[in-house]
């Protein structure tokens, strides 16, 4: 009964160890990942004007796919640290000493693999495909719709690449003064448009703006002359989806696992690579188990030494590294050939039923040993 006190305690100690590490190294370089790529759309505060709220809000949708990828090598880093530091302090030995053998030495990382895996599945499945979906139709709107109505006073807006806006004041009740808008979209008409006033209104194709007492320049690429069209009224379309359907195109990222599976696409090229995703978002989540045996055989096998080793972490590490870069392989590989999807599973189980025959085997098997011994 002692004995089984003691080992629930050893569990409890452990676990609790792992799990804080696995947060808080999975959330900080969850955090640093989201400072690197949030960089990428800097340009739409500068160049749309949007608040730092706005921006926050856009770039945390992202949040969960930046943790989908790193919370199995995370999971490894963890167990791989706290392990080694265990063995540095002498604990693993003591543990060792007390009887306690491999399989029970590895319960807590094994445990907090397990909610790694299932987190994994939950975000694979449905977070991340919710945000991705939700981020890419914010990003949508805000580049086809928002961007006309975030104008800024005194500010060149550059709503597109083709298309740059600038208001001299703007009214408590919405009305723009001394309007200029360079208009690039047509290639054999670049216009020049001034007005002294006009108002944002939202158009059955985007945004639009209606010009009141302005002109409109043109220069006539045949003649080079300058042509001057003034107009009392007048309404120009902001949006700058050129003319394109109105609807936004999903991505192969926001797809459910069901549409992924069973694909309605008019390429019958593409549907390996979509087959292939749906494989992946199963098997992804298991590589964390993997990744954590990994840690655990780093540890746990071998001999013990008294000034520590460098070998056995740097293998892991090497080993972790061959991993990640045959996953990206086997990925490409099996978008291309749909024979090649074992491929994906072998790789995320191979790992995990190798360190667990080499830690474990021993052990399963001694009890079959004592059964057929000789009295």
């Amino acid at each position: 009964m002692r004995s089984g006190k003691l080992i629930t305690r050893l569990d409890r100690y452990m676990f609790r160890q792992l799990l804080v590490a696995l947060i808080a190294v999975t959330g900080g370089l969850t955090a640093l990942v989201w400072l690197i790529q949030s960089l990428r759309f800097v340009e739409l505060v500068v160049n749309h004007g949007l608040s730092l709220v706005v921006f926050v809000e856009l770039t945390g949708l992202l949040i969960p796919s930046f943790v989908a990828v790193i919370l199995p090598i995370t999971t490894f880093v963890v167990v791989q640290f706290v392990y080694q530091r265990l063995s540095g302090d002498r604990e693993i030995t003591v543990m060792r000493a007390a009887g306690l053998s491999p399989f029970e030495l590895s319960r807590p990382a094994l445990a907090v693999a397990t909610l790694a895996v299932i987190l994994g599945y939950a975000l694979t499945l449905w977070l991340v495909p919710a945000s991705l979906t939700s981020f890419r139709q914010f990003q949508w709107e805000i580049r086809n719709r928002m961007a006309a109505f975030l104008l800024q006073e005194g500010v060149f807006t550059q709503i597109s690449e083709d298309l740059t806006v600038y208001v001299r004041s703007r009214d408590p009740d919405g009305t723009l003064r001394g309007i200029l808008i360079d208009d690039g979209r047509n290639k054999t008409a670049h216009a020049t448009i001034l007005a002294e006033s006009g108002r944002l209104a939202e158009g059955p194709d985007g945004p639009r703006v209606l010009l009141i007492n302005g002109s409109r320049q043109e220069i006539d690429h045949r003649s080079g002359r300058l042509n001057v069209l003034t107009f009392e009224q007048n309404a120009l379309n902001l949006n700058d989806n050129r003319g394109a359907s109105s609807e936004r195109l999903r991505d192969i990222s926001e797809m459910s696992l069901g549409e992924l599976l069973y694909p309605n696409v008019t390429n019958p090229n593409d549907v390996p690579k979509w087959i292939a995703e749906a494989h992946k978002r199963l098997a992804m989540p298991l590589t964390a188990l993997s990744h954590a045996l990994i840690g655990l055989f780093a540890v746990l096998s071998g001999t013990f030494r008294r000034h520590g080793s460098f070998v056995r972490p740097l293998a892991a590490i090497a080993a972790m590294v061959l991993l990640l870069a045959s996953g990206l392989a086997i990925d490409n590989l099996a978008a291309r050939n749909s024979a090649l999807l074992p491929l994906i599973w072998l790789h995320a189980v191979a790992p995990s039923l190798v360190c667990a025959w080499l830690l474990f085997g021993q052990q399963w098997r001694s009890p079959r040993r004592h059964l057929f011994a000789p009295t």
